[in-house]
């Protein structure tokens, strides 16, 4: 297959924060200096989450570095965010290339921030473990919808990677006052509660999105 002929997904996206983003982006595509490609950004996002993971193992003992994580993930949601603009902007789409360097970037980076999550103290190895398996499972099936429905769905709801992103780094404010939470009698660490509610919140996303893509894809090629 050649790529004037690769037929790119269909992009939905309708978060909340989706229209001022992408004027955003546009804006800063329009003066990035032309040294400057998608891959740098792609790697500067990647880079971001390297930073973000190496700042939460470190936390524990210097609670400043989660200052640091919130730097990460600005760096994280600029690169990530920007590259395929840049090269949408430029005329330089490369879609097969972009698509599968991007978000296998996005797999280790999140494999990163929540290594480095639960390297800090401030989640337990359990529930990191079980937001990343969710986290992954979620991304499998957006995938797979992706090659055999021909939509890349990037947003759930109001939620999309910026709103995820901007949420964590309010979080990581909070865990600077209030670690820990009293729950029913019980002192539970912060982001243990709020983990296995995006735990729930993720299963939620992929159950009935399964359900959808089944069905849809059922009706296409119903014997």
């Amino acid at each position: 297959m050649t790529a004037e002929r690769f037929q790119e997904a269909r992009r939905e996206l309708r978060s909340l924060t989706a229209g001022f983003e992408k004027r955003v982006l546009l804006w800063l595509a329009a003066r990035m200096p032309g040294w400057v490609g998608p891959d740098h950004l792609t790697g500067l996002g990647l880079l971001g989450m390297v930073l973000a993971g190496v700042a939460y193992g470190v936390s524990a003992e210097r609670p400043a570095a989660l200052h640091v994580v919130n730097l990460g993930l600005a760096m994280n949601w600029l690169g990530d965010s920007l590259d395929g603009t840049l090269a949408r902007f430029r005329d330089r789409c490369r879609p097969r290339y972009g698509f599968y360097v991007d978000h296998l970037v996005d797999a280790f980076g999140a494999l990163f921030l929540l290594g480095g999550l639960a390297l800090s103290g401030y989640m337990s190895e359990r529930i990191a473990l079980a937001l990343l398996v969710a986290y992954f499972l979620v991304s499998i099936n957006i995938y797979l919808a992706t090659y055999t429905l021909g939509v890349f769905k990037i947003s759930f709801g109001p939620f999309g990677g910026t709103e995820m992103r901007l949420l964590l780094a309010v979080g990581n404010l909070a865990l600077l006052a209030w670690p820990r939470l009293t729950v029913m009698g019980r002192q539970l660490l912060l982001y243990d509660v709020l983990g296995a509610l995006a735990i729930a919140a993720l299963a939620v996303v992929l159950i009935v999105s399964s359900a959808r893509n089944t069905r849809a894809l059922y009706q296409l090629e119903r014997v």
